[in-house]
């Protein structure tokens, strides 16, 4: 809170604490006496305890599984990786800061890892990232790598909304490549009709900045404002359509398309439709990575890059191609003696 950080990155680091305490309270140990075998504690338990989030409907499919339709992986039952390397980083932040004031244990429960801190210490932005070994009790996190929807699939989820608010906001979300929250955020005083923009508050920089929306987005977008009517005065575009009119939430929007996913076998989810216009962007030929990296207001063209990685998918039609071709056979220039080419490589091809 004292840094000016998200009141969400607060809320989030509030429950890791809580989860570290929960662990000190069951051992009884005083947060001021905290050592390594505490933090190793945490790390156990979070490596082998059941996440009650994941926790899915009879007759779905099993955490960890592979969906068959999108490929996309469930995620396990337990705690991910990312989520203990999080709590990890909260408990030791949380000490660091009561250190500096003479507060609490001498040493930090969670070890440094100085091989990282030298390995990034003075590095130019032009050099490789040096290598390091991972700290004590630190897990391994892979690199994510997005999760664009194939054409076929985005068309079979957009028809299964069932309404002009759903059409406008998909439309909205794979044309602009907003984050789930900002776009839910815009008021009809933040949608710019004659330029094609839609000005968002920035999840990181918490600035208003403009994103683009394609003409048949602002289409879906004035038929949903045509047939609910005009928000009131502060109140943002999305609403929900039953009851007492009111703000459409993260977890509402997050419903739609769970319902979608559910009568198509899919699992997509809202930060899918980002993946999906980011790879849009990124694959046409017209645009330069650096204008993408402007419209996905990326800090960093590194993390613009990873949107241009070929998928297995998008190679079916040059795979067949290849597999229809016959196999050339081998042959050689005819400067070379065939008695030469037989010693060298055996048998003649």
């Amino acid at each position: 809170m004292l840094g000016d950080v998200s009141p969400l990155t607060c809320r989030s680091y509030g429950f890791d604490l809580l989860r570290w305490y929960r662990v000190l309270w069951a051992l009884d140990v005083g947060w001021e006496q905290a050592t390594e075998a505490e933090a190793a504690a945490l790390v156990g338990w979070l490596r082998s305890a059941r996440n009650p989030q994941r926790q899915r409907k009879r007759g779905g499919f099993q955490p960890g599984s592979v969906n068959p339709t999108t490929g996309k992986p469930l995620l396990q039952a337990g705690y991910a990786p990312a989520t203990i390397a999080h709590n990890l980083s909260a408990v030791h932040g949380f000490y660091a800061f009561h250190m500096h004031f003479g507060r609490g244990p001498l040493l930090n429960p969670v070890p440094e890892n100085r091989a990282r801190r030298t390995a990034l210490a003075h590095r130019s932005p032009i050099e490789a990232r040096a290598q390091h070994r991972r700290g004590r009790l630190r897990p391994k996190v892979s690199v994510r790598q997005p999760r664009a929807m194939p054409e076929q699939q985005w068309d079979a989820l957009f028809a299964q909304m069932g309404c002009a608010r759903d059409r406008a906001l998909l439309s909205c979300y794979v044309s602009s490549g907003a984050r789930a929250s900002e776009l839910l955020g815009i008021g009809l005083g933040d949608v710019d009709w004659t330029k094609g923009q839609l000005w968002v508050i920035s999840k990181g920089t918490r600035a208003r900045q403009p994103v683009p929306a394609s003409p048949q987005a602002l289409a879906y977008l004035a038929a949903y404002l045509e047939e609910a009517g005009l928000p009131p005065d502060g109140m943002p575009v999305w609403r929900t359509r039953r009851g007492e009119s009111r703000p459409l939430t993260y977890w509402a929007a997050r419903r739609i398309i769970q319902r979608a996913d559910e009568a198509i076998g899919a699992n997509w989810t809202l930060h899918d439709l980002r993946h999906t216009a980011a790879t849009r962007l990124a694959r046409d030929p017209e645009l330069t990575l650096v204008e993408v990296q402007t419209i996905l207001r990326h800090a960093h063209i590194t993390t613009t890059a990873l949107y241009t990685v070929v998928g297995l998918d998008d190679l079916v039609d040059k795979l067949a191609e290849h597999y229809a071709r016959p196999v050339q056979p081998t042959s050689w220039p005819t400067q070379y003696a065939a008695d030469d080419i037989e010693a060298v490589f055996g048998a003649r091809q």
